[in-house]
């Protein structure tokens, strides 16, 4: 799909599942599993759709899905297929080394695990050789000091690498990427993370990664128990949403196998309504 003069392509990283519950925090199974139903296991089904945008002779990456560094243990307890990212690159006549810049809305191991790669003797490399990785400074410096809380989602050998070489960059709230493009801080999931923000021709775009992660959590209230900041992630959520329904901005979700991009509308009483868009719209 185009917005204006940049062309922005969801791309399909990979699937796995999470539990259910986790996924919906407060809201009870008897309303979402109605939207999600889930497995033997109380798992729910979802994709890492991450964004190849194309603009001022750059092509851009926001976030690399899981990658395929982990072990066969950890991909039975996600039910985490290998990495589908490289192949849909290709499809578009892409390599890694095409991509000039890789935003990391934040750095959990389902968002940034694609960035690097493990060879045979057991060294991380960098998937994308060529690009600069962008993340917000508060999201670094809390993988960095990860606690009991949020160890499981972060592993350093996603980052930590690259920062030590140099690769990746620490930016300090929104900042513009490219013409038209700007991180933009959506804090509530982790402190430091990030969406992105796309303008051009009278368009608007924002990719809301782990602030609104299906169209199902467009609702207030609909927020992960996986958030750290619960609070924030409404106050983030009232403070993007109903401007984004006055706006008729499209949405990208990053983890919906249903809805990759919608637009929303928001009814007399409040309520939001999904209007699904497809690739080409």
């Amino acid at each position: 799909m185009r917005l204006g003069e940049i062309e922005v392509h969801p791309l399909v990283a990979g699937r796995f599942r999470l539990d259910g519950g986790a996924m919906f925090g407060v809201i009870p199974r008897v309303l979402w599993e109605k939207k999600m139903a889930p497995d033997e296991k109380n798992r729910i089904s979802m994709t890492m759709n991450v964004l190849l945008i194309k603009a001022g002779g750059k092509n851009i990456l926001v976030d690399t899905g899981a990658g395929d560094k982990e072990d066969a243990k950890f991909h039975e307890m996600y039910a985490l297929g290998h990495s589908l990212l490289e192949g849909e690159l290709a499809a578009r006549g892409l390599t890694p080394s095409a991509i000039d810049i890789v935003v990391n809305t934040h750095l959990h191991f389902d968002h940034a695990g694609g960035n690097t790669s493990r060879g045979e003797d057991g060294r991380i490399a960098p998937v994308f050789p060529n690009a600069r990785y962008l993340v917000q400074r508060s999201e670094f410096d809390e993988a960095m000091a990860a606690n009991e809380r949020n160890r499981a989602s972060y592993f350093s050998e996603n980052y930590k690498p690259l920062f030590d070489e140099g690769r990746m960059e620490l930016l300090d709230g929104e900042s513009e990427i490219a013409s038209g493009l700007a991180v933009e801080p959506l804090p509530g999931h982790t402190r430091g993370l990030q969406g992105l923000m796309i303008h051009s021709g009278g368009k608007t775009g924002l990719y809301l990664a782990d602030c609104v992660p299906t169209s199902h959590h467009i609702p207030l209230p609909w927020i992960m128990a996986y958030d750290l900041y619960p609070t924030e992630t409404l106050a983030t959520k009232k403070r993007i949403l109903p401007e984004a329904a006055r706006g008729g901005w499209t949405l990208f979700f990053e983890h919906d196998p249903s809805v990759l991009a919608a637009t929303i509308e928001q009814e007399a009483g409040g309520r939001f309504v999904v209007h699904p868009l497809k690739d080409d719209a």
